[in-house]
């Protein structure tokens, strides 16, 4: 029990480093700040492999009890030892938690789509902007806008 409540709490505050990283990300993308958000793709995969590896200890742990290895597993494990209000906090927290990265991965990824549509708008305005200038040739005359194509007929 004691290596299944050190798990649980452990994977509490992992879940909650993520949290805390998703919500700098967030600050991050909605300033536009897209040096800081490279570093935070680096930091969530990093605490992503740790929450990974939690989940399977816990599950591991739940296993060797009998137990579905899976969070039918831990409800009825719960059921079993209804007084340890540690591992119950734990879990609750866990839960919460989890919630809360969800939603805030799906916020940051709306953010992240409405910058890309900016940016896509903005290239093509810089694109069509480019087109239109008037060039001049060595003369000082405006050169005739080239058509774009390759000329083979030469």
């Amino acid at each position: 029990m004691t290596a299944l409540l050190h798990t649980l709490e452990t994977e509490a505050d992992t879940v909650a480093r993520f949290v805390e990283q998703l919500k700098l990300e967030q600050v991050a993308l909605a300033n536009g700040d897209i040096d800081k958000i490279v570093g935070f793709t680096q930091s969530k995969s990093t605490l992503t492999g740790e929450l990974t590896s939690l989940a399977n200890q816990r599950n591991s742990a739940l296993a060797s009890l009998g137990l579905a290895a899976d969070r039918a597993g831990i409800e009825a494990w719960f059921e079993r030892h209804p007084p340890d209000v540690r591992a119950q906090n734990a879990w609750s927290r866990i839960l919460s938690l989890a919630s809360e990265a969800r939603e805030l991965n799906r916020v940051n990824g709306e953010l992240i789509q409405i910058r890309m549509q900016h940016n896509a708008q903005a290239l093509a305005a810089m694109q069509g902007a480019s087109r239109s200038l008037h060039l001049y040739g060595p003369d000082g005359q405006t050169a005739p806008r080239l058509s774009g194509r390759i000329n083979d007929a030469a």
